[in-house]
């Protein structure tokens, strides 16, 4: 394999690639705009309630771990379509698998949202 040399503008085309993906993923996605809504509303809430520093830092990590989950199950069902537009009970696991991801690290973050919001609006 051929070594390639680090250069800034390499780096600047792979940010933009980046960028692409999430603007693709946000014009594709209903997903996309649901966990948008949702990660206002506990921007709000957050500033609302006052929320501690360590409590802004957990409420970041699972907001985070909910768009990256989305965004790599939005990749694997990509990927299954292309591979087949039939239906196959083996890309049914692949993409329910997938999928279930995402529904846990959204109940992660709802219970950290519970813990930290619940004492304070109640």
């Amino acid at each position: 394999m051929k070594q390639i040399n680090f250069s800034f503008r390499s780096r600047a085309s792979s940010l933009g690639f980046a960028w692409e993906g999430l603007l693709s993923f946000f014009r594709r996605e209903t997903n996309a705009w649901i966990h948008l809504a949702s990660t206002l509303a506990v921007c709000v809430l957050a500033v609302y309630c006052r929320v501690s520093l360590t409590e802004v830092i957990a409420l970041v990590i699972v907001t985070g771990f909910v768009w990256v989950a989305e965004l790599f199950n939005t990749v694997v069902e990509k990927i299954m379509d292309f591979i087949s537009s039939q239906r196959n009970p083996d890309i049914k696991i692949i993409k329910d698998l997938a999928a279930g991801g995402v529904l846990l690290s959204a109940v992660i973050a709802l219970v950290t949202g519970v813990i930290i919001f619940i004492p304070k609006l109640f």
